[in-house]
């Protein structure tokens, strides 16, 4: 017998679906993550076979006919097909057939989930951040998406960052104390400008795992928190308004992706407060399935062609 599988590839884990050739998912697996913009394609493709390798002692060695794997960054050719060659080659390695791959980005395997036969927009903001949506005639159209060097606004990357900056400018006697360093100090052991840059430039700290530090301080009240909070879900908020231009729709259905926005939290409940507000033609609903069930469904479309 034959299957197929879908993968959703994030920075804080990676889930796959087998399923059959028509579709049905048979089991899933979770492993570490296999963002390969956050941890690198070696490492990003190791962690992808190991998922493969456990599908494939599942299914006692069946072959695969076809792989959808929806990632971050992927959206570049250039970097997907890096990411889909070293895959390959382990493939090999381990002696896995697989008929066809295809790596694409996260954000069509979560546009496809929430609204597979419907238009809609998916609204991204986990490490990074894009809307991405399809009309009524099932064109695409998305804004954001530039990567965290140039865009991200509105992520994790970027609500981080933020938090870091506000960190070292109290270190330099620039600005008031805030929660941020006292949480920041508590879990990383960073209570000196020293120490901050070593660990940024020095041990490739992870900058967007300081958002989940910022969202603490920001339920605790702390001022400079609700205000970095409220700056980004305003680039969110941006976001929405131009896709709604671009797609020249007075209502569009919007679904969350990222773990900033499908957890509970200050800032998912910011942002929903504000798009009550500001935009009320804009509707937001859950989505219909899963990204990696999004990846599926992909596949299944791929081998009907």
């Amino acid at each position: 017998m034959k299957y197929i599988i879908g993968f959703d590839c994030g920075a804080t884990k990676s889930e796959c679906a087998v399923a059959d050739l028509s579709g049905k998912i048979l089991f899933r697996e979770k492993s570490d993550p296999a963002n390969f913009l956050v941890i690198g394609v070696k490492q990003a493709s190791a962690n992808i076979i190991s998922l493969i390798k456990r599908c494939s002692v599942k299914l006692n060695g069946s072959e695969f006919e076809m792989i959808v794997i929806g990632a971050a960054g992927a959206g570049r050719k250039e970097d997907a097909e890096k990411l889909r060659k070293a895959i390959i080659k382990k493939l090999k390695d381990e002696k896995i057939f697989v008929k066809s791959l295809i790596i694409i980005g996260d954000h069509e395997i979560a546009l496809k989930a929430a609204f597979p036969n419907s238009p809609g927009c998916i609204l991204i903001a986990g490490t990074g951040s894009i809307i991405y949506g399809k009309d009524s005639k099932n064109k695409i159209h998305r804004i954001g998406g530039f990567g965290r060097m140039i865009g991200d606004e509105g992520s994790g990357h970027s609500i981080g960052r933020k938090g870091l900056q506000v960190v070292s400018k109290h270190l330099d006697g620039r600005n008031k104390k805030t929660k941020i360093l006292e949480l920041l100090d508590k879990k990383h052991k960073i209570n000196s400008s020293e120490e901050l840059i070593k660990k940024v430039y020095k041990e490739n700290f992870d900058v967007a795992s300081v958002a989940e530090i910022v969202l603490h301080a920001a339920a605790k009240k702390d001022r400079t928190a609700l205000r970095i909070l409220d700056e980004e879900s305003d680039e969110l908020i941006d976001h929405i308004k131009a896709i709604l231009q671009k797609m020249r729709v007075k209502k569009i259905n919007i679904s969350f992706a990222g773990s900033l926005l499908t957890n509970k939290n200050v800032y998912s409940n910011m942002l929903k407060k504000k798009i009550k507000a500001s935009l009320p033609s804009v509707k937001i609903v859950k989505p219909k399935f899963s990204p990696v069930e999004g990846a599926i469904l992909i596949a299944k479309e791929m081998l009907s062609d």
